[in-house]
């Protein structure tokens, strides 16, 4: 670029005379804008050309995200208090804003094979830090295998602090090896096959503990969100015993299905034989009371017959049967007729021709 700038417009000012004589009018109203403002002008101009041109190569200002918040740098030392969401300045070489993520993120472990996205922090997957299965050993030596998912965030008002204490690597040092460590002795409390029967309880008393360990930390760095127990893998001679297990309490429970049907239909052939029998019970006590009833009846008849039953009627009664016999008497002349004491009723006829003797009753 020249030194002077009215060399550069004079040089770019057309010298054709033609051109002159065409546009007298024009070439004589031209003014170089930089005729007026001097050497020192120029110079201002030229500073703040090189002034915009820093601040573009420099960039000396930061925006701040939401779910952001800014720690500004002074010198190598982190400022106290955190810088909100939206645009801030700082002085290059001296200052310097470092945005840091307080979104809710999450820790997987797990031995599933997922597509891996960077989101600026490595081994994330769009927000999920991916870690391998916890192996621990439960309370007989054997290895197994824990899946579990972590979600946590930065305590947005102690992130710089947060930062200078622990480094950028806050979260392998409070969340990752404090949710190892408890994996490892709740786990190793029990018997791998019971595992899948405590499942509850352990992903409750993990979660648990981890929050306190995490909320124990001075200053409170970090918000634990939750802790979800997603699976338990168990070694494969527990996992074919567990299976036989299974196997056989379904056998177990199929028998007890059967005992119960065919308790039950004992329990109804039960009945209908008690409902046949109180059936017969019933049938006979109706026979019963019906002779009962018909011999009450019949007492009671011939109670009546025998309080109707007087001496004179049963004088009567004789004196009718011996009409009787003196009228067999006028047939057979040789027969006997023995009268019992007391005139009473029968009498003895004896046949005496037939040399047989035949006894008759009479009744009236």
């Amino acid at each position: 670029m020249p030194a002077d700038m009215n060399d550069y417009f004079k040089k770019k000012r057309p010298n054709n005379t033609q051109s002159n004589n065409n546009n007298n009018n024009e070439g004589s109203n031209f003014n170089n804008p930089m005729n007026n403002m001097g050497k020192k002008g120029t110079s201002t101009v030229m500073i703040l050309i090189a002034i915009a041109f820093g601040l573009f190569i420099l960039k000396p200002f930061t925006i701040i995200n939401s779910g952001e918040v800014g720690i500004k740098i002074n010198t190598g030392k982190f400022e106290e208090e955190p810088l909100q969401p939206g645009l801030h300045f700082f002085i290059p070489v001296l200052q310097k804003i470092v945005p840091v993520n307080t979104r809710v993120r999450m820790i997987t472990y797990s031995n599933e094979n997922k597509q891996i996205i960077s989101d600026g922090y490595s081994r994330y997957e769009g927000g999920l830090r991916r870690n391998p299965a916890i192996r621990v050993m439960d309370s007989r030596g054997l290895d197994v295998d824990i899946d579990l998912a972590v979600q946590y965030h930065l305590r947005p008002e102690s992130a710089p602090t947060t930062i200078a204490k622990w480094g950028t690597a806050w979260e392998d040092k409070i969340i990752n090896t404090k949710v190892r460590e408890i994996v490892r002795d709740v786990i190793g409390k029990y018997a791998a096959e019971n595992l899948p029967q405590k499942r509850t309880e352990i992903a409750k008393e993990i979660q648990e503990r981890v929050r306190e360990k995490v909320e124990a930390i001075p200053g409170k760095p970090v918000v634990l969100d939750s802790v979800e127990l997603r699976n338990i893998e168990l070694p494969r001679k527990i996992k074919t015993k567990i299976e036989e297990l299974q196997a056989e309490k379904q056998n177990v429970m199929i028998a007890e299905q059967q005992k119960d049907r065919a308790q039950r239909e004992a329990e109804r052939k039960a009945e209908i034989a008690r409902g046949e029998a109180e059936k017969r019970r019933i049938e006979a006590q109706g026979k019963a009371d019906q002779i009962r009833i018909e011999a009450d009846a019949q007492a009671k008849a011939n109670k009546i017959i025998a309080d109707s039953l007087t001496t004179d009627l049963l004088r009567l009664e004789q004196i009718k049967t011996q009409g009787k016999f003196n009228e067999a008497l006028k047939v057979n002349k040789d027969a006997q007729i023995f009268l019992t004491p007391g005139g009473a009723v029968p009498n003895i006829w004896v046949d005496a021709k037939a040399k047989a003797q035949k006894a008759v009753s009479v009744q009236q």
